[in-house]
This record gives C-alpha cells, structure tokens and sequence, in this order.
C-alpha cells in the first residue's frame, strides 16, 4: 500500500506539502502545478488516505450524514449520487438516513451528532416534519446545512431554484395557449411549495392573466395527494385546460386519475409537473416535467458542510447552474379549440 512518503518521491515534494494537499488544508500554499503533480500521482500510486489515523488526529469520523425524508423516492437518488461523489473527492463517507426522526424527543440523528459519529449533516426534511423537532437539531450548534428547507434565524442551506422551476412550467403551457391553468401545490408550510407558487403567479401575472383562488390545490406532493387534486380541479366549472403540478409524484397520481376519470391526456388537459425522473418518463402518457438539479445540489451540500467543519464558514446558496430544463413529452398540447 503506497503511503504518503511514496507519493512525495514520485511528485518530487515534501511529505509534508503532499498532506496539506491531499487534506485539502487550508494553508496549502502550492502552486497550481504542484498540486497537480500531487494529485497524479497519488491516482498513479493508488495512494489511499489512512483514516484511522486521519480521524485520531483530527477528533473527526470523515463521515458526513445525509437525510432525506424518503430514501426510495426518485427524486433522491441524483441527489444522493451527488452526495457522494462530493464527499468522495474530499475524503468523506456518506452516511444515510431518513428524516423522520427529526421531531421531539427524536434520539437517532441527535445521537449520531452528539456522540460524534458524524462530522456535519445535510438534512431535507419531509413536510410532516414539524417545526419544534427541526429546533432541537439546529440548536445544537452542530455543522449542519439544510437542503431545500429553512429554519427562521439559521444560517447554512442549499435550495433548489424552485421558483424558476414553477416558472418554467407555466410559461411551457402559456406558450402553448392555454389561458386556464390551475396549480396542483404542496401544503401551505411547504418551504418548496411556497417558492413554486410565486414562480406560478409570476408567469400567470407577466402573462396578464389571474386565476381563481380555486384553481390551486395545496394538498401535497404523494400520489394519493395527485389524485385528490385531479378530482377538485375538474370540478370545476369552467375547467382548467392545462395543470402545473409542483412534484413529479403528486403529478403521476394525478395523471392515473385522469385516466381512470376517462379525461384524456393532452387532448382534454395538459399537464406538466417540476421535478424529472425516471418515473415521469414511464408514465403515460410520458409527461412533461422541468428538470431540477438534484445532483448539483447534493454535491453543493456535502461541500458546504464540509466547510463548515473545517472553516466554520457558512451560507445560504441556491443553485441556479445549471438551471432547470423543460424537457417536452408527451402530456402537453395546445388547448382543444371550441
């Protein structure tokens, strides 16, 4: 197994430049050269860092918690990739899990922070999550950054661009002509739901056009939830001719039950959902969807906790490159003409 003194020989540098630089230290002063040559040839020796001794060192796991609220949704797995494949290049392991423990009195992901089996954590958070359960994490003081939530007075989180997202879809339907386009949101608290829906208005509001307040369902992202929203909206009198649906899951739910209401998709309504997956692709019909960058995210997250742990340095980033991307199926028309 090549060790560090292996490496320094075949770069031609000192043990000691090769450590700063393999840690990412912040007071590695080379040059962009060195680093490199370092870097080669650490790849060419298959140079593996000793984490025992690392972690000995430093008082730190190199681990890094990610939570999110659902493991097997789709909508995580880019999300967890990015994770990863961030972590990895810094010489970090992800540890995952679910939120929901984060709630009073929840002891698993308190305890993986308090006992120091994890360095930092980037937590999403499911909507069921109340409030007082998110405060007891935050006020531990822990490296801990939020992804696609907030918590009033904490600083340290990385969102998604979910007002252009929002945006996007209801612009894709205006162009089209469609001029009743409903909203099927999140629930009100959503910190998502919120940013889509003036993402909605602005589009419906530059276009010159309001809807009524009836034409925005704010039940949730499930598929049950889809369902719900497809039967209130086509109530409706006069009906929509087009939805917005604010996530892919709640948008596949709504889809079957267009079908099983015999509502034909796109001839009788249109609809385009925020969020892509591999579900989305495999419905059908396959629907139109505005790509959100779940991978991009989840390496800005693990990077922004990982500064935190070792710098202290924290923010509030939202990712806007690359930006959401309309991808055009099979579940959008122009209106039927009278």
């Amino acid at each position: 197994m090549a060790t560090l003194g292996d490496v320094a020989a075949r770069a031609g540098v000192s043990i000691s430049a090769v450590s700063r630089v393999l840690s990412d230290a912040p007071d590695s002063r080379v040059s962009a050269a060195t680093r490199e040559r370092i870097v080669d040839a650490a790849r060419e020796l298959n140079y593996r860092p000793n984490f025992a001794g690392r972690a000995l060192k430093s008082a730190r796991t190199q681990v890094v918690g990610l939570v999110v609220p659902d493991i097997t949704n789709a909508l995580f797995t880019e999300l967890m990739h990015g994770a990863e494949d961030e972590a990895t290049e810094r010489g970090y392991t992800v540890l995952l899990g679910r939120s929901d423990d984060v709630r009073p009195g929840g002891e698993v992901i308190a305890r993986l922070i308090g006992e120091g089996r994890v360095d930092g954590m980037a937590l999403q958070v499911g909507d069921a999550v109340q409030p007082a359960g998110l405060r007891d994490l935050i006020t531990t003081q822990a490296p801990i950054v939020l992804v696609n939530s907030s918590y009033p007075g904490h600083v340290g989180s990385v969102t998604l661009d979910d007002h252009r997202g929002a945006l996007i879809a209801t612009q894709h339907l205006l162009e089209l002509g469609h001029e009743r386009i409903a909203f099927a949101n999140g629930l009100p608290r959503s910190f998502t739901a919120k940013r889509r829906r003036t993402g909605y208005k602005l589009a419906l509001a530059t276009a010159g056009l309001r809807m009524p307040k009836e034409y925005e369902t704010r039940i949730g992202y499930t598929v049950d939830n889809g369902r719900t929203a497809l039967r209130r909206l086509m109530a409706l009198d006069p009906k929509p001719t087009g939805i917005v649906v604010a996530n892919v899951n709640a948008a596949v739910g709504l889809l079957g039950e267009a079908r099983r209401a015999g509502i034909r998709v796109p001839e009788d309504l249109s609809v385009v959902t925020v969020h892509d997956s591999w579900t989305a692709e495999n419905t059908w019909p396959p629907l139109t969807a505005v790509k959100m960058q779940f991978y991009t995210v989840g390496r800005a997250a693990v990077r922004s906790v990982i500064r935190r742990i070792e710098t202290g340095e924290t923010s509030d980033e939202v990712v806007t490159d690359p930006p959401p991307e309309l991808v055009v199926r099979e579940s959008t028309a122009p209106p039927r003409t009278a």
